[in-house]
């Protein structure tokens, strides 16, 4: 595999994290089949979601995959009346991602982000590499060090 824009980010920062590859299936680009796919706990797999503030201000999320968002919960933590996620005909041209694919390293233009706190339970999470098919799995507070993540409760 070719080094990703986000596997490059972070190489460039001197963050450590791994790579693990896995078989796309493009009738499943879930993070569930992702985990299932590299043998890696389902809960420490993180999907990553983009979503659309009522004052028109755009935030990432990365929820682990066997959970659900809480739009409420991600409301008050981004500081928003109201959230949605933006319809998938909107991502690439935001991001640079398609689904399946989407990284919250290395979109085209930095957006706040949210991680879920769950992710501090575990030594390491799996966050989409920026390309199906490939998984970064790094620290939870070395993403969020690097992203100027906040961690906050966002699932119900």
């Amino acid at each position: 595999m070719i080094k990703t824009n986000a596997m490059r980010l972070l190489s460039a920062a001197g963050i450590s994290y791994t790579v693990k590859e896995y078989t796309v299936d493009e009738s499943d680009l879930s993070a569930l089949h992702a985990a299932e796919s590299l043998d890696i706990p389902v809960e420490q797999v993180f999907k990553t979601l983009v979503l659309q503030g009522a004052s028109g201000a755009y935030i990432v999320c990365c929820v682990s995959a066997v959970t659900e968002l809480d739009l409420k919960k991600t409301s008050k933590a981004a500081g928003e009346k109201s959230v949605a996620l933006i319809p998938m005909k909107e991502l690439y041209p935001l991001t640079g991602y398609v689904r399946g694919g989407c990284s919250p390293i290395g979109m085209k233009k930095r957006f706040p982000v949210f991680i879920d706190e769950t992710a501090r339970l575990f030594d390491a999470i799996g966050i989409s590499a920026g390309e199906r098919g490939a998984q970064i799995v790094i620290s939870p507070g070395s993403l969020a060090a690097f992203l100027s993540a906040q961690f906050a409760d966002l699932t119900v």
